[in-house]
């Protein structure tokens, strides 16, 4: 079972993330992609990401612009689970952008 986080420990592991938000129920980030086919790319590899956790980000997909929302689902609220997952898309984006950039 994961471990139920305060507001104040979503705030301290938010600092360690690049670009993520507290908002309401999930911890949320909005990437923007130069074309569609990158945000595409970047969303395929998230999807995998996931697959390999075991625990699976909301995703909107507005042409280049790519919003995730993550909550551990069956607790309601944002779990130390949560964190995992928005590290490990941390890492996919530095990836998919070094491939796209080159």
């Amino acid at each position: 079972m994961p471990k139920l986080l305060s507001e104040a420990e979503i705030t301290s592991r938010l600092k360690g993330l690049k670009g993520w938000k507290h908002e309401g129920k999930f911890i949320t980030r909005t990437l923007e992609f130069d074309h569609f086919m990158d945000a595409i790319a970047f969303v395929n590899e998230v999807a995998e990401a996931a697959e390999r956790q075991e625990h699976h980000p909301d995703i909107n997909i507005r042409y280049t612009t790519v919003k995730l929302s993550i909550q551990t689902h069956s607790e309601g609220r944002v779990t130390s689970w949560d964190f995992d997952l928005a590290k490990a898309i941390d890492v996919v984006e530095e990836a998919v952008r070094r491939e796209n950039a080159g």
